[in-house]
């Protein structure tokens, strides 16, 4: 990779593997809902003065179909997903689980006509990976429940198909439009569900804290470095940084 490659990759490894632990945290103060809602309305909100004053909204003309299937698969789904298994599983375990998108990404794209082949090397080093993860996460997951490690899993899913679906249908539009309207309609999705389950009184300072870093650095931030990481590297190797 290139040393842009390089530095794109480490700041994304970083940026996506603190979410579990403000996840955890959040998790303890407010419902699903709320936290999904919160999450994806603060980063909407920090996008959008970005794409209205570079005027880049227009260019989402003609890819309405690929802007609702990428939001669904990478935010409405797994945000959810995630917080819900984090009420029963530790967030190393829950991060750990999600280094699942790097295999299930390599045969997505193996088999829907990517240009990245897997060579024996490349098997060979996500099969050891992958093994040593299942050495880590396994006996927690064994213990924890099923259902939330099944919803950690399809996280992983999610998270596999998106880059995809960037990387093929909104290559060359405007990452902060993209991202502005992806997370605005996930918004819309929750924002029902979150009046229902508003908590009654103001949740903790670090819950709040929590609630404003996984907006603000996990998704408004972390959206507009993963989309320039897969321009850079290719969907495949982006997902790597789990």
């Amino acid at each position: 990779m290139s040393r842009k490659g390089w530095v794109l990759f480490a700041a994304m490894s970083l940026i996506w593997g603190i979410p579990y632990l403000l996840i955890k945290v959040a998790d303890g103060g407010v419902s699903v809902p709320v936290l999904v809602f919160t999450r994806v309305a603060v980063g909407a909100l920090l996008l959008l003065p970005v794409a209205l004053r570079r005027r880049q909204l227009g260019a989402l003309r003609g890819h309405w179909r690929w802007l609702i299937a990428f939001a669904v698969v990478e935010i409405v789904g797994p945000f959810a997903l995630l917080s819900s298994a984090e009420k029963h599983l530790d967030s190393s375990t829950t991060g750990l689980l999600v280094a699942a998108v790097p295999i299930i990404g390599a045969v997505l794209a193996q088999f829907t006509g990517g240009q990245d082949r897997l060579t024996p090397i490349r098997w060979t080093g996500l099969i050891v990976g992958f093994a040593g993860v299942a050495v880590l996460a396994g006996p927690d997951a064994a213990h924890g429940d099923a259902l939330s490690v099944a919803e950690v899993l399809l996280t992983a899913l999610g998270y596999a198909t998106g880059p995809l679906i960037a990387n093929r249908k909104l290559q060359g539009v405007p990452p902060a439009a993209v991202n502005t309207v992806c997370l605005g309609m996930t918004a819309l999705v929750y924002v029902v569900p979150a009046a229902l389950t508003w908590p009654s009184t103001v949740p903790a300072a670090k819950v709040i804290v929590a609630l404003i870093a996984l907006g603000a650095v996990c998704t408004a931030a972390a959206f507009l470095v993963f989309f320039a990481l897969i321009a850079e590297v290719g969907p495949a190797r982006a997902t790597v940084i789990t």
